[in-house]
């Protein structure tokens, strides 16, 4: 099903126009998560209007081809206030479609207002059961749990549809059923699952029993395929390619050129690829930014940014990615941070993340297809 031994086509650099891109109001956030990346989120440094306003320029000519997205990602986004949000928001054209990734801890009433207002989309970050919260905790080392159900309990009030985000550091037998019956109950349309990382400021190993994870992946497809209410992303992408191998049309699904998903920072700095890179330094790659929007538009940045040096170098990486791993096809090449915080470069090829949520995802999608395959099939 990974396609081994075909010789799939390889890619021909960044793309100049991406799908979407991720803006960063603040890098405070109110809370002090044990697996958070971010290096600055003690810090409340706020995006300055023209940094917005230069973004602006670039997206509303990008809208011209149809509906495209801007992420607020943070730090914690809400935590910027709904006034800066506003202002930030306002130099997008009504074609933007606005999205925010929120812990929910801020979510009220006036919180959800300003989302129907702004038909703004809203993912909240929930690893399932309280039991299951521990890691994510106020700055004073208090659950938030009962701050982030509050938030929610207000989407559902106001009728507004949301999405989940869960980081699961444990992928033990029972822990996919337990996480997807709990979102089932919690009312989310969307649910997005993420085996923990080590990357950024998060130095906590993150290898696995692969027996365990794949197991856990084929009880998530177990429990979906009993009450498929939510749209589940991994596993509804895994299905997606292994229908395309089936059809012979695996190849289309992998772009020919990489979304360059670029993330610009409270100060306009911009670093493609990864977010996870952002507030970063090395001593061999510097800062990993590609240039400023407060003096260079971000359409040009995004033009040159493959002579940023580590870009080269992950491009690298891709390719031998590409010539070696029968699981390309699925992946497309992996995600820098995961190589730069895993390996300390960014032209190696396979990452515990690799093997946790791409290949023993898919290996767990074929392993529920072998156990329940129908009698003399």
């Amino acid at each position: 099903m990974a396609a081994r031994g075909r010789s799939l086509p390889g890619m021909r650099g960044l793309a100049t126009v991406p799908s979407y891109v991720v803006m960063q109001p603040t890098t405070l956030c109110n809370l002090d998560c044990a697996y958070c990346y971010l290096p600055l989120r003690a810090a409340d440094r706020r995006m300055p209007l023209a940094v917005a306003e230069a973004v602006a320029v670039s997206v509303n000519r990008w809208t011209t081809a149809g509906r495209f997205s801007v992420v607020w990602h943070g730090g914690e986004p809400l935590a910027a206030g709904r006034e800066q949000l506003a202002a930030l928001m306002a130099p997008f054209g009504p074609e933007v479609e606005h999205h925010v990734q929120t812990n929910a801890t801020l979510i009220d009433d006036a919180w959800c207002e300003f989302f129907a207002a702004h038909q703004m989309r809203v993912s909240v970050s929930v690893d399932g059961p309280r039991e299951r919260n521990g890691d994510r905790v106020t700055r004073a080392g208090r659950p938030a749990y009962d701050r982030i159900v509050r938030g929610v309990a207000a989407l559902r009030r106001h009728g507004l549809p949301f999405s989940a985000l869960a980081v699961v550091n444990d992928p033990v037998p029972g822990r996919a059923t337990e996480l997807y019956d709990y979102c089932l109950d919690l009312g989310c349309e969307v649910l997005g699952v993420n085996i923990e990382e080590t990357e950024g400021v998060n130095t906590r190993d993150n290898s696995h029993d692969a027996t365990t994870v794949t197991g856990f992946w084929a009880e998530l497809l177990a429990a979906w395929r009993r009450d498929p209410r939510i749209h589940l992303r991994e596993v509804e992408w895994s299905l997606r390619y292994a229908a395309a191998v089936l059809d012979g049309t695996a190849d289309e699904l992998l772009p020919r050129r990489l979304d360059p998903i670029p993330t610009v920072a409270y100060d306009g700095s911009v670093v493609v690829l990864s977010p996870e890179l952002a507030g970063f330094t090395d001593p061999r790659y510097g800062d990993f930014t590609s240039g400023n929007v407060l003096t260079t538009p971000l359409h040009a940045i995004l033009a040159d940014a493959e002579r940023t040096t580590w870009v080269g170098e992950f491009m690298a990486g891709v390719e031998a990615c590409r010539s070696s791993c029968p699981y390309f096809g699925f992946c497309g090449g992996g995600h820098a941070a995961n190589r730069y915080f895993e390996l300390g470069r960014f032209d190696g090829t396979e990452t515990e993340h690799c093997r946790n949520s791409k290949i023993r995802l898919l290996e767990g999608v074929l392993e529920h297809a072998r156990d329940h395959q129908s009698p003399g099939a």
